[in-house]
């Protein structure tokens, strides 16, 4: 929800400052954002499987790599 605004003719922008504030929180913008804020989404079993096991097939092409000498180290900045 988008909230339109306009200053009035006249109006300060004090008093302008104050009723953006005002319709912001009769709108609940903020309310939701906060409660968001910290909530992680729910991730289906499903989604969490696949991700555990591309995890576990890249560790075992890096032991691999590992174990063939095949690994490219990086040149860390000091």
């Amino acid at each position: 929800m988008a909230l339109a605004l306009k200053r009035k003719n006249g109006e300060s922008v004090e008093s302008f400052v104050s009723r953006f504030r005002k319709a912001m929180q009769k709108s609940g913008v903020l309310l939701e954002a906060r409660s968001r804020r910290y909530h992680d989404r729910v991730v289906t079993k499903q989604k969490r499987h696949r991700s555990a096991l591309y995890r576990s097939g890249k560790q075992e092409e890096f032991a691999r790599l590992k174990k063939l000498g095949l690994l490219i180290k990086k040149k860390t900045k000091r």
